[in-house]
């Protein structure tokens, strides 16, 4: 396998479970069940509703951010690692997980024990938790990572997969865990889908009762291999929900996980129906077989309308918030470079040091790749992914003069850009004012008409909803140019990036723009200005956020907790950084402000607390790096730069301490309450480089 192979193949992956989540969703429990579905939907071959854009989902948090772990804290995964990766991600009671109540939400069990100073995989055992919570689905569907960083090597891909789920899981639901890690894995060299499912299972306990339902989907495929209403009813009468209890078992799950494989025999879309179609846990189901399903099948052309409202983008709900707007081709790539590392193999240049850059490239390199890219403004505009090798195409279909449209990437987004909200994302902007954008971009020739189609690059403010155009209109180029361009000073958050096009002839004209190459680079330079901020996703836009009350009051940020609490914005992979808030000490001792937060449990904090000037460390533990007397009045503006391994503290302007740390080289940049209290914050900078 190469490099551009394994990345292929993740990237097939990662389009089948978002494909499988995103079409489960929508009957998912309690209401709907297998003869509803059929009731309402028949036989389905499409998605059953539209969105806007799908918002987050547990089924893809958990593998985009379990397996960060690795770059975390290295290959060697452990279980004490797998227990800090959930709590550095994890925010304390929304998104990422379900967060039904302790003893009901097997994860969120699991997080409290973790809270709590126990670590797994006692977290997630049987004897802490009790049989039936810990055999919950939550083992089987967050495990696809393993199999995507392990191609090839289901044994390993299974240890792995059982170690995290040991976080939270135990018994049967190990076995989920290690079987989908495995058949992922196995699927990147398999012939077909049968051997695929012989991989798998031999990694499965024989007597366990996981082993004992797949076998008996196999066996009843084997015999009736054409229908698989049939073979569901068996699960239904023999393996169902009324036998294995609690909110959402493993057993009666793993076996329309395989019965989707098997009778839809390797191809991505036909398994993600059939497990939608099954009930049960659509969504988790219908993930876990259309990726298996995907990395066996790689991207084909008939999978373009599954994929086609996805367009390349996830959104997911960690406390990271710029990481939580996916870009499938770079996480592939991604993915990609830790399987590699594993193997032992070369990684190709470059590509290990864009996995952890804020910098933004998109080269449309993977078949049928977007890269979230739209064409918006008219019904003649449209992109075609895939239809030009290495490059995106964008038809304009006989555009008359004065026919205009846009063409852009959103590197942001606002609450009501979705539909639904019930992984509540926290979304800070992937890009911010001072970085350089450079499109690469041509106009091919006319198939009808004269070529005078005209572009300006633009961007578009958030809040407000103006464009800016930052150049001169120019024709369409003829050849591939390099348009440069900055991204503008503004208090204001940008979602959109791109460029505006216009028919400027007289006659009709069919051509396309092409785009080979997107990238967002440099250090850039975040104000944010609390009047022009929204209360959106429970917290303040712009921000993630760990507990707390955070919001806004007479054009102030205001956050009050009774424990500790954290606000963050800015780039996850931002590295020198100087950050200055203005901020009011409301109530309480501790009022910092933060930089280099890779996490809730991984950042640098400075400011005031209890009558001393400190800089502190946060690493699972707090570490005091620097602290002095200080009197202080309510309001005072603080200034955090780290620059190297060297940290300072500024009070007022003028610099109060310094210290010396390397443990953490890039993170986010935001408001800290380390205890009870209330802070506020009338405006707020970060200034990177």
């Amino acid at each position: 396998m190469t490099p551009d192979t394994i990345r292929q193949k993740i990237y097939a992956g990662l389009i089948g479970k978002a494909v499988g989540v995103r079409l489960g969703a929508p009957v998912e429990p309690t209401v709907w069940d297998h003869e509803h579905i059929r009731e309402v939907y028949g036989e389905i071959d499409d998605y059953v509703r539209d969105y806007r854009n799908f918002a987050a989902d547990d089924d893809t948090n958990g593998p985009l951010f379990f397996v960060r772990a690795l770059w975390d804290e290295g290959d060697a995964l452990t279980h004490a690692a797998a227990g800090r990766n959930w709590l550095n991600y994890i925010a304390d009671g929304h998104g990422m997980l379900w967060w039904g109540g302790f003893g009901i939400s097997t994860e969120e069990t699991a997080y409290r024990h973790l809270q709590q100073g126990r670590t797994p995989p006692e977290t997630g055992s049987i004897a802490l938790r009790g049989k039936v919570e810990a055999e919950q689905i939550g083992g089987q569907i967050f495990s696809d990572c393993w199999g995507w960083v392990c191609p090839g090597d289901p044994e390993e891909a299974a240890r792995l997969a059982r170690i995290m789920g040991a976080v939270s899981h135990d018994g049967e639901a190990l076995e989920g865990a290690a079987y989908v890690a495995g058949a992922t894995a196995a699927a990147f060299t398999a012939t077909d889908i049968h051997e695929v499912h012989r991989r798998a299972r031999a990694l499965v306990a024989d007597g366990s009762h996981y082993a004992r339902v797949i076998d008996a989907v196999e066996a009843f495929h084997a015999g009736e291999p054409a229908d698989w209403r049939a073979c569901f009813h068996m699960l239904e009468r023999d393996f169902g929900y009324d036998k294995w209890t609690g909110v959402c078992h493993v057993i009666p799950n793993a076996g329309v996980v395989v019965l989707a494989l098997l009778y839809g025999g390797g191809d991505m879309p036909r398994t993600a129906a059939i497990a939608t179609m099954c009930g049960w846990d659509t969504d988790c189901n219908a993930g876990n077989a259309a990726n298996i399903a995907g990395v066996l099948q790689g991207v084909r052309p008939h999978w373009a309308k599954w994929r086609r409202p996805i367009n390349d983008i996830l959104i997911t709900s960690a406390v990271t918030g710029s990481l939580n707007i996916v870009d499938m081709p770079s996480a592939a790539r991604d993915m990609a470079v830790l399987a590699l590392r594993r193997r032992g193999d070369a990684v190709p240049e470059g590509w290990a040091e864009a996995a952890l850059s804020r910098d933004v490239f998109f080269d449309f390199a993977l078949p049928g790749a977007s890269h979230g890219i739209r064409a918006e403004g008219s019904h003649r505009l449209r992109t075609i992914p895939g239809h030009h090798a290495g490059a995106l195409d964008v038809q304009i279909d006989r555009w008359a003069k004065g026919d205009a449209g846009r063409v852009f990437w959103k590197p942001f987004y606002r609450e009501a850009d979705f539909d639904d909200n019930r992984y509540r994302p926290m979304l800070s902007p992937v890009t911010a004012s001072g970085q350089t954008v450079t499109v690469e971009l041509m106009g091919t020739k006319a198939l009808e008409g004269p070529r005078e189609v005209h572009f300006v690059p633009y961007v578009r403010l958030a809040a407000s909803g103006e464009r800016i155009d930052l150049a001169d209109w120019a024709p369409l180029p003829e050849d591939w140019q390099a348009v440069r361009f900055t991204l503008p000073e503004s208090a204001e958050a940008i979602d959109e990036i791109g460029v505006r096009l216009a028919q400027h002839g007289e006659a009709r004209v069919m051509m396309s723009c092409l785009i080979r190459s997107f990238r967002v680079t440099g250090p850039g330079h975040t104000v944010i200005s609390p009047a022009e901020e929204a209360e959106e996703w429970g917290a303040v836009s712009r921000f993630s956020f760990n507990r707390g009350d955070w919001g806004l009051e007479d054009g102030r940020i205001i956050g009050r907790t009774t424990s500790d609490a954290d606000l963050w914005t800015g780039h996850a992979f931002a590295t020198d950084q100087t950050v200055t808030a203005r901020i009011m000490c409301i109530a309480g001792d501790s009022h910092l402000v933060s930089a280099r937060a890779a996490g809730a449990r991984r950042f640098y904090a400075a400011g005031i607390e209890a009558g001393r000037a400190v800089i502190l460390c946060e690493d699972f533990g707090t570490t005091v790096l620097a602290e002095a007397p200080v009197t202080a009045g309510e309001e005072v503006e603080l200034t955090f730069s780290a620059i190297g391994e060297r940290l300072s503290l500024s009070i007022d302007g003028q610099e109060f301490l310094t210290a010396t740390d390397g443990r953490h080289p890039r993170g986010m940049a935001g408001l800290r309450l380390g205890a009870a209290g209330a802070i506020g914050c009338t405006g707020f900078e970060i200034r990177e480089g």
